[in-house]
């Protein structure tokens, strides 16, 4: 029981330490413009690739007719582009543009230099367990 117990409270810190960093990043996303729901749909849209509707609103788990609020907004800000799926001319393909991809870069690039910046405080030795730590988030996150 006690493997049990201690993998139990490292999941809960973890899940804790994960939301709270996240939550910090991401007021630097206010500076992108456009909101939480656009920005995140727009995100899997440049790091995924194109999807249809509702392949996007499975990724941001969301109704389809709320992924096409979220969508309008991006077509009328032009970040996106809508084209007729080829093999289905009922479905539609949803793009990043050349000015949607910059921004979300822009938009990674702040969140990233602020948490590097906080990193570059750190000993060597706690950067180095943390490069390992996320080594093993990203394997996990695989397996959950």
């Amino acid at each position: 029981m006690q493997a049990h117990s201690s993998a139990f409270e490292t999941a809960d810190r973890l899940h804790s330490a994960a939301i709270h960093l996240l939550r910090s990043l991401r007021k630097r996303d206010r500076e992108s413009g456009i909101g939480p729901a656009q920005l995140s749909s727009l995100s899997v849209l440049v790091f995924g690739g194109p999807r249809s509707l509702a392949e996007l609103a499975d990724a941001e788990q969301v109704k389809p007719p709320t992924m096409s609020r979220i969508v309008a907004g991006l077509q009328r800000v032009k970040l996106i582009h809508i084209k007729t799926d080829k093999n289905d001319r009922r479905a539609v393909v949803i793009s990043a543009t050349e000015a949607g991809v910059r921004l979300m870069q822009r938009a990674r690039t702040r969140r990233v230099d602020s948490l590097a910046r906080a990193l570059s405080a750190l000993p060597d030795a706690q950067l180095d367990s943390l490069r390992k730590a996320a080594e093993m988030i990203d394997s996990l996150s695989r397996t959950v």
